[in-house]
């Protein structure tokens, strides 16, 4: 009979098992912005074990937050997100290990943390951002999950540069002039986001174990106002100035 633990709803799915679980508690996640998308996914991750949780955020708790950012409370207006992360995901489960880093990373600071994490989830809220960390994890060759959102509608996809052939961000949106906006000057639909949030973690979860059918070369949509889906199929673009250009320097 199967002992009752606080994984024990996962180990008995079929093709989960303790081995998934171990699988799971062995990983590390790397996730860039502890807002909207960052509550959900990190939540989600850390109930179901993962090893090592870093949480990147370099602002503080404000007041408009609170409508979405559920790892946050009115108690912790003024504080860290990074620091209000951690201690939401440790009340959750204190098994797995949390690190908050109160900063945004530049470049430098970005690969060394991407080197040592085996999954990166991209929860930040401005296009700069995604094409940096795009670059950095096809560089480093780990796995992105990536997810947007504004209004009513969001969008998930993954890449897994551990796969060569695989797309990366530039790829699927390849035309970034260099003006940027980010998603707080805008509206956007509270369940929304914790939907998408809820998909990244899914999505890692699942690439850990290795169990369904990923979003690898597959853009997830959503518009919640009519709670119409679609999902397309991309490819690596032979022309991607990020893909393209590392494709150069290898020859080179």
């Amino acid at each position: 009979m199967q002992l009752e633990n606080r994984y024990s709803r996962h180990e008995l799915l079929n093709d989960f098992g303790t081995k998934g679980q171990e699988k799971i508690r062995n990983s590390s996640v790397l996730i860039i912005g502890a807002g909207g998308l960052g509550s959900t996914a990190s939540l989600y991750l850390a109930s179901s074990g993962v090893g090592r949780l870093t949480i990147v955020d370099g602002d503080s708790v404000d007041l408009t937050n609170l409508q979405r950012q559920i790892l946050h409370s009115t108690e912790r207006i003024g504080v860290p997100k990074a620091l209000s992360a951690k201690i939401s995901l440790q009340a959750i489960n204190p098994e797995v290990r949390v690190i908050g880093l109160m900063t945004v990373p530049n470049r430098d600071l970005l690969t060394k943390l991407v080197q040592n994490h085996d999954y990166v989830l991209d929860c930040t809220d401005n296009t700069d951002s995604r094409y940096l960390l795009n670059e950095v994890c096809r560089e480093q060759e780990k796995v992105l999950v990536t997810a947007g959102c504004v209004g009513y509608n969001g969008q998930v996809t993954v890449f897994d540069f551990r796969n060569p052939n695989s797309a990366c961000y530039a790829c699927l949106f390849p035309n970034h002039d260099g003006a940027d906006e980010k998603a707080s000057s805008k509206g956007v639909f509270a369940p929304m986001v914790g939907m998408l949030g809820c998909i990244q973690a899914s999505e890692t979860l699942k690439l850990m174990v290795g169990i369904g059918e990923s979003l690898v070369n597959s853009l997830f949509m959503i518009d919640v106002s009519t709670m119409q889906i679609q999902k397309i199929r991309y490819k690596k673009n032979g022309r991607c100035p990020v893909c393209g250009k590392k494709e150069k320097d290898h020859e080179n």
